[in-house]
């Protein structure tokens, strides 16, 4: 059973693949949070994250707190387009009852457009050079059921607890995002939203909670592009990943 997190694709592909490999079935976490599914059983289980601001998306450590896992391999990959930073550690921490056998890190292209520009394919390029090698790197490894207890490269847990955390909640605010002329209210964005944050209102999408889990789904989704967040996102493109359906 592979559990995963994804706004934009990069995980559910990552997800998809672990799962064709070992004959099981990828389930996204925001389902499971609709569904009230939170306890889980298979020989292997694995949990496939992005990295947000060198640690765990919301949505992610939530829904960690709140699992069981009974298994007897649990490994944790995340996706990242810099470094996975704590959020190996992070993600052990949150887990109640064991550790985590295994750890693997893949880079792809990094969907927060505030500050990385994926504009143009090769820009998004130049994200997955190694991708292939890093999958299938993580494939034998869970094939073989490898056990190793820390993820690489990381970021000590000690400056995402007092510096990248306090960044990514002040980030999720809703308050930065804006809605262009564009917008045709099609709804996309509100159907979406893993943690119905969007409500569309007289055709016009309108955040309805203080905080979301900043994943950007709905600025990626977008098919006028009419979503945007802060000053930068429009130069910087939409991504989504080209392998799956988001």
């Amino acid at each position: 059973m592979i559990l995963y997190f994804s706004a934009t694709g990069n995980c559910k592909y990552v997800a998809q693949r672990l799962a064709e490999a070992e004959g099981q079935e990828a389930l996204s976490i925001a389902d499971c949070f609709r569904q009230g599914r939170f306890a889980f059983a298979d020989e292997a289980i694995g949990v496939v994250s992005p990295t947000y601001d060198l640690g765990l998306p919301s949505i992610v450590r939530e829904f960690l707190t709140r699992a069981s896992f009974q298994t007897a391999y649990l490994y944790f990959v995340a996706t990242c387009g810099t470094t996975p930073g704590a959020i190996g550690a992070m993600a052990n921490r949150a887990i109640r009852g064991r550790e985590i056998d295994a750890y693997y890190c893949v880079r792809m292209p990094d969907t927060w457009t505030p500050t990385f520009d994926l504009s143009t394919p090769e820009k998004v390029a130049k994200y997955t050079r190694n991708t292939a090698a890093e999958i299938d790197r993580a494939l034998r490894g869970v094939r073989a059921r490898r056990v190793s207890r820390h993820m690489f490269p990381r970021t000590p847990a000690i400056f995402t607890d007092l510096i990248a955390g306090p960044i990514y909640e002040r980030v999720r605010r809703t308050e930065h995002f804006r809605v262009e002329d564009g917008c045709v209210g099609c709804g996309l964005c509100a159907r979406k939203c893993p943690v119905q944050a969007i409500e569309m209102r007289n055709g016009r999408p309108v955040w309805v909670r203080d905080k979301c889990v900043m994943c950007l789904g709905c600025l990626h989704r977008c098919p006028k592009f009419a979503i945007q967040y802060g000053r930068r996102t429009q130069k910087h493109g939409q991504y989504a990943n080209p392998n799956v359906k988001v």
